[in-house]
């Protein structure tokens, strides 16, 4: 392989996006029905949740849910009470 003759002013910069690019190795272009193929090749491998699994995944995301709900709602509740209290609001 020959090498590139490199101009002394360019010895520490580094090459430009376009430089880059050109170097880049060409990505092959892939029809839509290859991109489905492989879709479909990925999503056989899926382990997917039994019923029972699901049901118990949700409850578990509708009781964190409910509880940060309800953890933000004394969180603001206090802040409220706090600058009602420093500032003198009255309602």
């Amino acid at each position: 392989m020959a090498r590139e003759k490199q101009n002394p002013k360019d010895a520490g910069k580094k090459p430009s996006r376009l430089a880059k690019a050109a170097n880049a190795p060409k990505r092959e272009k892939r029809s839509i029905r290859e991109y489905f193929k492989g879709v479909r090749l990925e999503m056989k491998k899926v382990v997917w949740p039994t019923r029972k699994e699901l049901g118990s995944y949700t409850a578990v995301v509708l009781v964190a849910c409910a509880v940060f709900a309800v953890a933000f709602w004394l969180i603001d509740s206090g802040f409220l009470a706090a600058l009602k209290g420093i500032l003198g609001i009255t309602m």
